[in-house]
């Protein structure tokens, strides 16, 4: 039914099902949007389908030889970026004070709730689309191209960002300034004027990187991940051979308030887990090395950012820290200038691995979507080469090198949204569907309950979120809103029969630690920008207008032509036992 695809870029390698055939044929599925939409939402993929027929459309395998430690690099390498040595600084200085080493607990301890939602899918669907296969099993294709393409947005514009800095960095390092390193072009407008090679270079090399082989990927983060974690063990030894107790003094100068702000912020230093979790199908135990490698990572960037948060608040006084470059800064100021180039190197090596994973992580979200056919099914395709999806991972890395070249990091820093958060929302709400909801199998009443739970869990999160943006200064409004989901997830628990349990590893705790993650979720998306609310509508309409012109009417080609193979099939079988 699908063709063999490899590097051909002909019509039926973008467009191959019957809906494209012609005009007249487009014309008619366009008429039919609202019953092939209906139908398609309707429509839940098994995790069978997704771990075989789903993965096959790529035509070859992708390579089974990551290890738990390869995946625990890879996490230490897209969780432990640059922003390390930028972000803390910025908010110990403007929101928590020496607190922000509380600041960093909380939203490590919010990502790790999301960490084990994702463990069970990923050791149950272990397949290149991540948290996108997740969704499209629970909650249907429509939710996760609405999530996966958000999420294929926030890799783009997060690497344009990251090679963007990797430039100034770079020009900080060698005693120059960024602008010194960019070519202006004068006939272009303010914000795109300053072109950027250097950025392009890096991007270029990375696409080399992840294309070849992703096991001689894992081998390059791992040796630079080791030279991370040993300048920041070098940050914090020096460091604190320069403490001043009274720094700490005082140690919540903006309230509790101030500290969770700044977790809100911090949390995105946490948010590359998802990368790792795409890896999955090139994993080769995916019930051990899963959970060890996601888990592992995650407890040594926790560990790693709370060292550093307070070595750098008894370095120097919150109030005077640098919000650019703090700890280079705080060395300097301490008598250590000398160090400022050892952090300087750290934080492009970090640059470096947050650019490599996320090349790999956006490759495999773009073919598992292609595999599905909502996107052209040419970025599906795996090279028998080198096991890689060669295809997905150029087109993706072309356009973040375009946009790396022309757009200014301010530019790209305003556009980068809310997608994360949602995502990392929607997956523990797939999660309580999975354990609580089978089809046929669960009853009327159970699966009421099951809907009016996940609305109240919703609902009172998002109370949280708007309550603490406009009138958060009365703790009895957090208490009652708390009250409301500690309820709810409680008559969950205790009326609501699970309808699956995991095969192999499963969440504890359940309901408790899926609800907890929607709600810490929830209420952090109430501490975004404005405008990346509105970027995360503006592209989100964008997508649905894609769908409904174009992956819809994809889609729905191939799961009818399927169930005509089904069929088919079928009454072969039957000719079959006749004939014999």
């Amino acid at each position: 039914m699908i063709k063999r695809r490899g590097c051909s870029c002909t019509k039926d390698d973008f467009l191959p099902e019957h809906s494209f055939q012609s005009w007249n044929n487009y014309l008619n599925a366009l008429k039919e949007i609202p019953s092939r939409f209906v139908d398609r939402v309707a429509a839940r993929s098994q995790d069978e389908v997704e771990l075989h027929e789903v993965k096959a459309r790529s035509h070859n395998e992708m390579i089974k030889m990551l290890t738990g430690w390869d995946l625990i690099w890879f996490g230490v390498g897209s969780l432990i970026g640059a922003g390390i040595f930028v972000l803390t600084g910025h908010e110990a200085k403007e929101d928590a004070g020496p607190a922000v080493v509380l600041s960093y607990l909380i939203a490590g301890i919010a990502a790790l709730l999301s960490v084990l939602c994702y463990i069970e899918f990923a050791i149950e669907i272990p397949v290149a689309g991540g948290s996108f296969a997740y969704l499209k099993v629970e909650l249907g294709e429509f939710m996760a191209f609405l999530a996966g393409g958000n999420i294929l947005l926030e890799y783009i514009l997060s690497g344009a960002a990251l090679a963007r800095a990797w430039t100034s960095y770079f020009a900080t390092l060698c005693d120059h300034k960024p602008d010194e390193f960019r070519v202006i072009a004068a006939s272009l407008s303010k914000n795109f004027n300053q072109l950027d090679p250097i950025a392009v270079v890096v991007v270029a090399v990375i696409s080399v990187l992840a294309v070849t082989s992703t096991k001689v990927s894992s081998r390059v983060n791992l040796f630079a991940s080791i030279i991370h974690m040993a300048v920041i063990m070098f940050v914090v030894i020096v460091g604190l051979t320069k403490l001043d107790m009274e720094n700490y003094k005082p140690f919540t100068p903006y309230g509790v308030k101030g500290v969770f702000r700044a977790s809100a912020v911090l949390f995105f230093g946490f948010v590359g887990f998802d990368a790792v979790s795409t890896m999955a199908e090139e994993t080769k135990h995916p019930s051990k090395d899963i959970p060890f490698g996601l888990i592992g990572s995650m407890f040594i960037a926790i560990v790693s950012y709370c060292l550093l948060a307070i070595t750098l608040c008894l370095m120097q006084p919150y109030l005077t820290l640098d919000s650019d470059a703090p700890f280079s800064m705080a060395f300097q100021r301490a008598g250590v200038g000398w160090a400022k180039y050892i952090v300087d190197i750290g934080a492009l090596k970090g640059m470096t691995t947050v650019l490599l994973v996320n090349a790999i992580g956006q490759a495999r979200y773009l073919t598992h979507i292609a595999r599905t056919h909502m996107l052209p099914p040419w970025f599906a395709h795996v090279n028998s080469t080198f096991g890689t999806p060669v295809n997905a991972t150029i087109v993706m890395l072309l356009i973040t090198a375009i946009i790396a070249l022309f757009t200014d990091l301010i530019v790209l820093s305003n556009l980068l949204s809310v997608s994360t958060l949602v995502m990392f929302m929607m997956v523990p709400v797939a999660l309580l569907v999975r354990r609580y909801y089978r089809p046929h199998l669960t009853s009327h009443n159970n699966k009421l309950k099951l809907v009016f739970s996940i609305a109240f869990i919703l609902t009172s999160a998002i109370a949280s979120a708007v309550y603490w943006n406009f009138s958060g200064s009365n703790w009895m409004g957090y208490l009652v809103i708390i009250s409301i989901w500690f309820i709810t997830t409680l008559f969950l628990r205790l009326f609501v029969p699970q309808a699956r349990y995991p095969k192999a590893w499963g969440v504890p705790l359940m309901p408790w630690v899926a609800s907890a993650s929607i709600f810490i979720n929830i209420f952090l998306l109430g501490s975004i920008d404005k405008d990346s609310f509105v970027r995360f509508g503006i592209w989100t309409a964008i997508l649905i207008v894609y769908y409904l012109l174009f992956g819809l009417h994809a889609s729905y080609d191939i799961a009818r032509a399927m169930d005509d193979l089904a069929i088919q099939d079928s009454k072969n079988l039957i000719m079959m036992e006749r004939g014999s």
